[in-house]
């Protein structure tokens, strides 16, 4: 069994930064990929970036931000600049143990509870 939690969400103004982290724990030895996902109220969830985990090789939807993980910490960060209202949605993680390129919610296998990000004047 594999666990993740996301940290790191907040209220911030535009054109701010902010920092994620997912933790992982449990059986991490069978994560193949990790990813960031994103839902605003009534919308889709939609796919931000992913990671694998053995290769490090990084695969985006959104040039603004930049995924990163700390191999000795089982822990994957995006970093967010220059924020914009529309940014606004609750901020999912999400680790795979099948596919290590996967963009859609049915390639994952474990998810996180979610943080929100609101950006506002």
């Amino acid at each position: 069994q594999v666990q993740v939690a996301e940290t790191g969400g907040g209220l911030v103004q535009p054109g701010q930064s902010l920092r994620l982290s997912c933790a992982a724990s449990g059986q991490t030895f069978s994560i193949s990929a990790m990813a960031w996902f994103r839902q605003a109220p009534g919308q889709e969830r939609e796919f931000l970036s992913g990671i694998t985990f053995k290769g490090g090789n990084t695969y985006y939807a959104e040039n603004r931000f930049t995924i990163s993980k700390d191999d000795a910490k089982d822990t994957v960060y995006l970093q967010m600049n220059s924020l914009k209202p529309e940014d606004t949605a609750v901020y999912y993680c999400a680790a795979a143990t099948r596919l290590q390129f996967g963009a859609a919610q049915s390639d994952y296998d474990y998810w996180g509870q979610g943080t929100q990000v609101t950006v506002s004047s």
